[in-house]
């Protein structure tokens, strides 16, 4: 346990403290907006259409070297 010496360092740690919670909430407001980003469908249609692109490919490169 950190023993304190004056009223001004409980100050600063309590205003450190402050600032960290607050950093914090802020980091988990941003990771819920990714996350709800993340998670419309217009990713999923250009994740799904990459995917498609990629397999479309390798079927007709698959029929041309047989």
């Amino acid at each position: 346990m950190k023993r304190y010496t004056s009223f001004e360092e409980i100050e600063y740690d309590l205003k450190r403290l402050s600032l960290d919670r607050q950093i914090g909430i802020e980091q988990l407001k941003s990771a819920k907006s990714e996350f709800a980003d993340s998670l419309k469908p217009v990713h999923w249609i250009g994740t799904v259409s990459k995917y498609a692109w990629k397999y479309g490919l390798y079927v007709v490169l698959k029929k041309m070297l047989k």
